[in-house]
């Protein structure tokens, strides 16, 4: 643990900020693979994309978090049958105080069976038209970076009938209040932009014909120069409150925001859905 946390507190947005939010700060790390649930819910097995990759430490924390894990059953033509998803966790190294840290699996996504069909692309959310958000010029002269987690509620015919920031990740250190600004000012620059996008909606599978349907999208603002983290390292941030728009259900929103992994768009209401909790009972 002592290698893991200093590659965590290693990045210059740690380097000053007020003491109340410095001790809110996690270290993150976003892992993708894959998993198999029984007929009753219970893990068969899973694997990670890249566990050579991972530090042991956090291989130890999936093994014991994952064996506690329950799913609802999946049921084809009222039958429970065995499946297999693509999965996303987030784990994060959190302070205690006293340089003591804990270790946790903070949230985890499930998505889209890993065999596909071949009318797989008709079944889900794609991008038919999308503009990249612009990054507010006062945030990237001030080197506020972040990522904020969308949700949007697309109508039928592909078009951003509502969206909203479910939460939004900071890599900066300041104040609470001038945090909340920033959080403001980052999600306003990507909800202005994601509602100009266009999208191919389902029209094949469980999810055609509904009148709306509501996915996830996250929002990356990072600055030139910046380094994403690579596959089992650790990213320093300020993690954000969560808060779901009336137009979403929460009880069928699946899985957590910030385990959404990056570089797509995702069905908010289609995946595997977790009934235990992620870091383990």
């Amino acid at each position: 643990m002592a290698i893991l946390l200093c590659l965590a507190w290693s990045g210059a947005a740690l380097a000053a900020g007020p003491a109340a939010v410095r001790k809110r700060v996690q270290a993150s790390m976003l892992l993708t693979g894959t998993i198999e649930v029984t007929p009753d819910g219970s893990v068969a097995q899973y694997a990670l994309d890249q566990p050579e990759k991972v530090p042991e430490a956090v291989k130890g924390l999936l093994t014991k978090s994952v064996a506690t894990w329950r799913f609802q059953p999946v049921e084809v033509d009222g039958k429970p049958m065995a499946a297999k998803a693509s999965m996303s966790v987030r784990v994060v190294a959190s302070p205690l105080g006293n340089d003591n840290f804990s270790l946790g699996v903070a949230g985890a996504w499930f998505g889209e069976g890993a065999s596909r069909q071949s009318d797989a692309t008709a079944q889900t959310i794609s991008y038919k038209k999308r503009q990249m958000p612009r990054y507010p010029m006062d945030a990237a002269y001030s080197g506020v970076q972040g990522i904020v987690y969308v949700l949007l509620k697309i109508g039928r015919d592909g078009r951003v009938v509502d969206a909203a920031a479910e939460t939004v990740n900071l890599r900066v250190v300041a104040s609470d209040e001038q945090l909340q600004v920033w959080r403001r000012v980052l999600a306003e620059a990507a909800l202005t932009g994601l509602r100009h996008d266009t999208f191919n909606v389902p029209t094949a599978g469980p999810e055609a014909g509904k009148p709306y349907w509501v996915a996830r999208v996250p929002v990356t603002f990072q600055l030139n120069g910046g380094t994403p983290a690579g596959y089992g390292q650790w990213q320093a941030y300020v993690p954000g409150p969560v808060q779901e728009p009336d137009w979403a259900d929460k009880d069928k929103l699946a899985g957590s925001p910030d385990a959404v992994p990056e570089g797509g768009i995702l069905l908010a209401e289609h995946s595997l859905r977790l009934l235990t909790p992620p870091g383990g009972s």
